[in-house]
């Protein structure tokens, strides 16, 4: 079975950095864009950056030159770097993909569970 796994979210003070790893683990053909999201209490989720299956990036305006995504695609991960972090940066962070399971010629979305980002003023 294709699941997404988030690591690397906790708690970090204003100014700090994180570093958020998803994996992509299960029978996989081959992964076309990712990307994450996050949702802060009574809010929407929200896209933070997205990369391609050749690196073309794009960011929410609100994270541009803090964060910085980028992928590893014989790994089958995506990590988001977190730089200059903010209390309004605290959310829950999710890691997506549009993932072409083995045997298939279709891509389908997926999300993981998410990791927690809390950051102190």
């Amino acid at each position: 079975q294709v699941q997404l796994v988030e690591s690397g979210g906790g708690l970090a003070q204003a100014g700090g950095s994180l570093r958020l790893t998803c994996a992509a683990s299960g029978p996989i053909s081959s992964i076309n864009a990712m990307g994450w999201y996050r949702q802060a209490p009574g809010k929407q989720r929200d896209m933070v950056a997205g990369i391609t299956s050749g690196g073309m990036r794009n960011y929410a305006d609100s994270v541009k030159g803090r964060f910085t995504i980028s992928r590893d695609n014989v790994k089958n991960t995506v990590l988001l770097q977190m730089n200059s972090l903010k209390p309004e940066d605290t959310a829950v962070y999710y890691c997506n993909a549009d993932i072409v399971r083995a045997g298939e010629w279709y891509s389908e979305n997926y999300w993981g569970k998410g990791t927690l980002v809390t950051v102190s003023s």
